[in-house]
């Protein structure tokens, strides 16, 4: 298969999706030329705001493979990942990422993620959620237990 092949299947994933009350998002992931994972939006039906479709892959694709290292893989996406999405992609190891539609396509149909790009900008004190430190001194026991074991799995 092709490039195109596999972004072709996330497209017709998202349409799919559409034509079942889903979200507008398809995605496929493949490693070796062949897809080994695939997903759709799902915020809706699983009551999820973290089911996007890149996401609902990653999980797919990290639960096939028994491992949460991604390396080698490629991900195909009908929409250019978000930012939660884009984490998940880095947090995954995938090697690359292709889209099809821009996120300014996805803003001209109320899908704007610009509101995020613009809160991650800005200084903590200045975005829209609060966001403070607390306990701070209890909580870097955890980081200094981790620090010291041996036998830790580094990902």
């Amino acid at each position: 298969m092709t490039n195109i092949d596999f972004m072709k299947r996330a497209i017709l994933l998202s349409i799919d999706n559409v034509k079942n009350n889903g979200g507008p998002f398809g995605c496929v992931i493949v490693k070796d030329n062949e897809i080994i994972a695939e997903g759709v939006n799902r915020v809706t039906f699983n009551n999820d705001p973290t089911a996007h479709a890149e996401i609902v892959a990653i999980r797919n694709a990290c639960q096939k493979l028994n491992t949460f290292n991604l390396e080698g893989c490629e991900l195909y996406s009908s929409c250019e990942p978000c930012p939660m999405c884009l984490s998940a992609i880095y947090w995954s190891h995938i090697d690359k990422v292709y889209y099809g539609n821009s996120r300014e396509d996805a803003a001209k149909i109320k899908f704007d993620d610009k509101f995020i790009y613009d809160e991650l900008a800005l200084e903590m004190k200045e975005r829209k959620i609060p966001i403070s430190q607390l306990s701070r001194d209890e909580a870097i026991k955890a980081f200094k237990i981790w620090e010291k074991e041996e036998n830790k799995i580094r990902y």
